[in-house]
């Protein structure tokens, strides 16, 4: 829960900070400085989610998730992948459409989580992305974003290397990190 509120702070303070001209603690501090601090603050509280996480489990049951929880979340991720690379990429034409392709991929991340997982860590962890990307939304929906001449390259760049980390987070990573198979 530490880690949660750590993580999430740092990033919705981000998210709501002033960016007017004189107001902004970015451009005061300076960019160095801030990104330091932001990248501190946002990496411990990961580092103490995802060590919490591992710690509450098993955890009590809240709600049972449907039988085609699981299904729903494998279809999901693939679309999670893709759209998480647009963001990262080149500008295509996927990135141009979606506007803040992060935050779309976590909203499914943790939808089709929440599907597949009813425990009370996943529900803490899962839900709190939710919000958070949620919240995050809707502070970011009026911020113009520099419109960039868009390629075909992005795209499929997006496409490849976002089947490939689902094809690998499947069948190595998933297991070895988290410590749960997704196929079983």
């Amino acid at each position: 829960i530490l880690g949660l509120a750590i993580f999430f702070s740092a990033h919705l303070y981000s998210a709501f900070r002033s960016r007017e001209i004189g107001r902004d603690i970015k451009e005061k501090i300076g960019a160095g400085k801030f990104m330091g601090l932001y990248s501190l603050a946002s990496m411990a509280g990961f580092v103490l989610m995802v060590w919490g996480y591992g710690l509450s489990r098993p955890s009590t049951l809240i709600f049972t998730p449907p039988s085609w929880g699981h299904s729903a979340l494998l279809a999901l991720m693939l679309p999670v992948f893709i759209i998480l690379m647009s963001a990262y990429g080149p500008r295509g034409y996927l990135k141009q459409l979606l506007r803040h392709p992060m935050l779309i991929a976590i909203i499914l991340w943790s939808a089709g989580h929440l599907l597949a997982n009813g425990e009370l860590n996943s529900l803490l962890l899962f839900g709190g992305f939710l919000l958070f990307a949620l919240i995050d939304w809707f502070a970011v929906a009026g911020r113009e974003i520099a419109v960039k001449q868009a390629s075909i390259l992005g795209d499929i760049l997006a496409i490849g290397l976002g089947t490939l980390f689902y094809w690998l987070i499947i069948a190595y990573l998933h297991p070895m990190l988290i410590g749960v198979p997704v196929l079983n």
